[in-house]
């Protein structure tokens, strides 16, 4: 079987441990980490959504032109513009490119960051609005025309689309949630569910969850289901856990929590709620899991942390394949030097495993006390 890595790519030099100082859109730096991730192996990178980021696709189509082969997770929240013209959007994007885009929805879970966009529609109306959202945009890339809408939030008569995407299917549609609304909308429409990373036995649950939604939506196929997590490495498992501490005291002394806390109005979603219980149960987790940098982040996105040598990060990156899962949102507390060194010591470990257990019809071959093979090079720092 085939994983896929995907990474994240960011305009400027920021993360929880070091607030931005620089300005917002560094066209040097985009074209660093864009870089960084195709050479290092990721098969594609999210760009993330925010009412203060610059805009996802305009980056996107930056980031494409400095590399070859490297795909684009574009963050969208669907509500601002018209589900008609945001298909011919990303239909153009992915002909240019050639195949090189996905979509990954986000229907929204601070409400003070939806008012922000002049949002102010209730959770469930926005879950509503993504679910007729996404029905027209699967409409359009089958290339029906004329195509007529009459809906709940949209409506429109005799669209003729001619600007059909590149990938046969449409393109392919990542959605994340931890809600009974976002289960059931994205168990419809997503060809890949998108977990944060939460304990093996609570992630397992979640994949059946979805799947049972995907069968009561009438699928005979349910999405492919993806996890999140942010991976420490050291070159020992000592030194990797002093950097996993190192990554929660910048956290508490950044201000970081505050910040977001204050802009988000102190809410939670459902999927942070999540990683704050696991947390109480305890900072550490089957092989890996580390939960207190998601603690003192304040559970704003994904991060829990992956804390080991590349051997047993990427044994633990395994276990969770050995229950499901088959794509890995990866990024670092420093984003572009872990770009690096999960590119040069970690995503070829995985492969090289996949690949041998291809070879010998082998499955689960690494029990929780079962070590990789060393990885080759050294972390740099």
């Amino acid at each position: 079987m085939s994983v896929e890595f995907i990474g994240s790519l960011f305009t400027h030099d920021n993360s929880e441990i070091h607030p931005h100082r620089t300005p917002i859109v560094e066209r040097d730096y985009l074209r660093r980490i864009a870089r960084a991730h195709e050479d290092g192996g990721f098969d594609a990178a999210l760009i993330g959504y925010g009412s203060e980021r610059a805009d996802g696709v305009v980056t996107a189509g930056h980031a494409a032109a400095q590399t070859d082969r490297l795909r684009f997770l574009v963050a969208y929240r669907p509500g601002f513009v018209a589900p008609t013209y945001a298909a011919r959007t990303f239909a153009s994007f992915d002909l240019l490119t050639e195949g090189r885009l996905a979509v990954n929805v986000v229907s929204g879970g601070s409400e003070p960051e939806m008012n922000r966009d002049g949002d102010y529609t209730t959770k469930e109306e926005r879950y509503a609005r993504t679910d007729e959202h996404l029905d027209i945009f699967r409409a359009i890339w089958s290339g029906q025309a004329p195509l007529s809408h009459q809906g709940r939030f949209y409506r429109f008569d005799d669209l003729r689309a001619q600007v059909q995407p590149h990938q046969p299917g449409g393109i392919p549609i990542y959605f994340g949630g931890s809600s009974p609304a976002a289960i059931r909308v994205g168990a419809k429409h997503a060809d890949n569910f998108m977990l944060f990373g939460e304990p093996l036995a609570e992630t397992a649950q979640r994949i059946a969850e979805i799947r049972a939604a995907a069968t009561a939506a009438g699928r005979s196929t349910p999405p492919a289901i993806s996890a999140s997590f942010r991976p420490i490495l050291g070159a020992t498992e000592e030194l990797a856990w002093e950097r996993a501490h190192w990554v929660v005291d910048r956290i508490n002394h950044s201000g970081f929590t505050k910040r977001n806390g204050d802009r988000r109005g102190g809410t939670l979603t459902v999927g942070g709620q999540r990683l704050v219980d696991a947390a109480a149960r305890g900072e550490r987790h089957d092989r890996a899991l580390f939960t207190a940098t998601a603690t003192a982040a304040g559970a704003f996105g994904n991060t829990t942390a992956l804390v080991g040598t590349p051997e047993t990060v990427a044994a633990a990156i395994l276990d969770y394949v050995d229950i499901g899962v088959t794509s890995f949102l990866i990024r670092g507390y420093e984003p572009l030097k872990d770009a690096i060194d999960y590119g040069r010591h970690l995503i070829p470990l995985v492969r090289s495993e996949l690949a041998h257990r291809q070879r010998t019809g082998q499955s689960a071959a690494n029990p929780p006390d079962a070590p990789l093979p060393v990885a080759a090079g050294a972390l740099g720092r």
